[in-house]
């Protein structure tokens, strides 16, 4: 019957009328939010961009052939991104087991020849993060250690009761760092996503025994998008909070957003996009008055943090378990620990939270079942590296290295600071910077300093460039300084000379307004990390 109805003639006047409906529908959601939010915040913009998207959806479906045409477009760029993204290593395919297995001598070459592949000299310092590296010494030591545990798995403490003793021991010094209470809790995780995945997880179940079954929380649009992943995973509502001009999220929109639903307040210390410390006290306090969780994400400034003051560069405020209201803590000991990657920590303020974050089967026909995160098997290579990492380091090793990499990024804002063309965005506290043209285009400076073999972050929402900086950025800062001087200084002659590829990619990705088509283009980009290289590839 419907299907008779929409191929008539009078269903084209119903379908218009719904289609009219549903933009009037847009319109008055878009509204009501504006009433609250105002103009200039950028969760506004994101909230502009859904509905925007649920007007291009409906649009795409709506208009005969425009989804396919569309369609058709996306899969060209899909082609061009797989295409740089699968490089041609000049080597033999491997798409099967070898009939006989090679020698060790061939299997060593080969590794050899794939670990030059696009090689990246990061050692140079023109790398942003990325590669957290505590010196060639300590790179030495960490594979030894590796090579002792080789073999090792903490899902058996039974046959491998050093691997455990490291693990207790690298929760224990960390949360140390961070002053926990006695009854504080932690465990040794993959990374600085699954520590905060935890963290969602753990607050969602605790929450759930006061009743809370439609969880929900708050945190600025600049945290770090695992957060999004979470909650998309355990099934939290996100509400967005729009940060301050210094980038820290604006606390009477935190406050206003608290509901009966809210179970997790977080602040980031720092935010990845601009290196912002979120104000944790004033976040502390919403969360013991409503007496709900606060997780801290210091995975990015894990191992300055605690560090800053004895090096000479305090923090305006505390931002640790100190406050009562901190619930939880993620830090990421494979960054600024210098341990290999594959490595975070998160920490509770009580063991009883972090019993919410297990998982047990205790029926089970294979026995008893209990794993402390999300994976069961893990390397006991990886704890055996980190441990080794915070132990050679010592104290005094962090406060040394803390003390050279934030003097190379408060040298790098001064230097930017007196360049009238771009400006510094927020008040970055740690090792990130983030910088953008005011006179010039952002996206047109990063294409000249990627010209100059500068593999920078390039942000969106607004339009910026980020450096994290790392030991082998200190001695590199003033020629960054001096590149983005000259870089500047040809845009000002002509500001057309920075309209190369990397240019017209970002303009690209930032100004379509259907984000389902980045999402696509995205998923090429994924599916191109486990494409097998072909012979005709160029």
């Amino acid at each position: 019957m419907l299907a008779l109805l929409f191929n008539s003639r009078a269903a084209e006047g119903v379908k218009t009328l719904l289609y009219l409906l549903f933009l009037r529908k847009c319109a008055v959601l878009c509204y009501r939010f504006l009433r609250i939010n105002g103009l200039s915040s950028p969760v506004v913009f994101y909230k502009y961009l859904a509905q925007v998207q649920r007007v291009i959806t409906f649009t795409r479906a709506f208009i005969p052939g425009a989804d396919a045409l569309v369609k058709k477009e996306i899969q060209k760029t899909i082609k061009d991104v797989q295409k740089g993204v699968i490089q041609n290593t000049g080597t033999e395919s491997h798409l099967q087991l070898p009939e006989k297995g090679w020698s060790q001598d061939r299997v060593r070459k080969e590794l050899q020849t794939l670990s030059q592949v696009g090689h990246i000299k990061w050692e140079t310092g023109k790398v942003s993060g990325t590669v957290y590296h505590g010196g060639k010494e300590l790179s030495h030591l960490l594979t030894e250690a590796f090579g002792l545990f080789a073999v090792s798995n903490p899902l058996h403490p039974d046959v491998f009761p050093g691997v455990r003793k490291m693990e207790s021991e690298i929760v224990s010094m960390v949360l140390k760092m961070y002053n926990a209470p006695s009854d504080a809790g932690g465990s040794v995780t993959s990374g600085g996503s699954e520590s905060i995945l935890m963290s969602i997880k753990t607050h969602r179940d605790y929450y759930r025994t006061k009743g809370i079954t439609e969880p929900e929380m708050i945190l600025p649009v600049s945290a770090h998008a695992a957060f999004d992943k979470g909650a998309q995973y355990f099934g939290v509502k996100i509400v967005h909070i729009p940060v301050n001009d210094d980038g820290c999220v604006n606390i009477q929109k935190v406050k206003s957003a608290i509901n009966s639903n809210t179970i997790l307040l977080v602040g980031s210390t720092p935010s990845f996009p601009h290196g912002a410390i979120d104000d944790i006290p004033a976040l502390a306090a919403l969360a013991k008055k409503h007496k709900i969780g606060l997780h801290v994400d210091s995975c990015l400034g894990g191992f300055l943090v605690p560090f800053m003051e004895k090096a000479g560069y305090p923090l305006p405020f505390k931002t640790d378990f100190r406050l009562d209201g901190v619930t939880a803590i993620s830090c990421d000991t494979h960054k600024y620990g210098f341990a290999p990657k594959g490595s975070s920590v998160i920490m509770y303020r009580s063991k009883q939270l972090r019993k919410f974050q297990y998982f047990l089967q205790t029926e089970w026909p294979g026995g008893v079942y209990g794993s402390p995160t999300m994976a069961g098997s893990r390397p006991g290579a990886l704890s055996a590296g980190c441990w080794a990492a915070m132990m050679h380091m010592g104290e005094s090793g962090y406060v040394q290295s803390t003390r050279e990499i934030i003097g190379a990024c408060r040298f790098l804002k001064q230097g930017i600071q007196e360049i009238p063309q771009i400006k510094v965005v927020g008040e970055p506290h740690l090792s990130v910077i983030a910088f953008q043209g005011v006179d010039v285009k952002t996206y047109a400076l990063a294409d000249l300093l990627s010209r100059k073999k500068w593999l920078l972050n390039v942000l969106q929402f607004p339009p910026a460039i980020h450096v994290a900086c790392t030991i082998p950025t200190v001695k590199a800062a003033q020629q960054l300084l001096d590149d983005i001087k000259e870089a500047v200084q040809v845009l000002v002659k002509d500001p057309n000379a920075g309209n190369g590829e990397l240019a017209a990619i970002y303009g690209t990705a930032a100004s379509v307004p259907d984000r389902n088509i980045i999402a696509d283009v995205t998923c090429g980009f994924l599916d191109a990390l486990t494409m097998p290289e072909t012979k005709n590839e160029e």
